[in-house]
């Protein structure tokens, strides 16, 4: 049985999780914006089944890469939880965008 390393500094989080989270977010944006105008689009498509179809396919994967997105987020954010890590409150700053704020100690 393997045991876990007790010091907590030196796990960095994982390279790719800032990466997946960028790609959810901008994601998540575009498809809510794009969720609103779907149904308006398919009811101008409906003479042309292929176009209509097409539409569909593209939201429907687009859907999918969010779902996938989504699960390797958890499982990242559960990797660093589980190695007894958390990510501080400037990781969370600089992934929404927010200006750097100066330090209170």
């Amino acid at each position: 049985m393997t045991t876990l390393p007790t010091d907590t500094t030196a796990r960095p989080t994982p390279r790719w999780l800032a990466a997946v989270m960028r790609c959810d977010q901008e994601l998540s944006s575009w498809f809510v914006g794009v969720g609103f105008f779907f149904a308006p689009v398919l009811l101008v498509l409906e003479p042309w089944p292929i176009a209509r179809t097409v539409a569909i396919v593209a939201i429907s994967l687009a859907g999918l890469w969010l779902g996938l997105l989504g699960a390797f987020m958890a499982a990242g954010l559960a990797r660093v939880l589980r190695a007894g890590g958390e990510l501080p409150d400037e990781y969370w700053a600089k992934l929404l965008g927010y200006p750097n704020r100066p330090t209170t100690r």
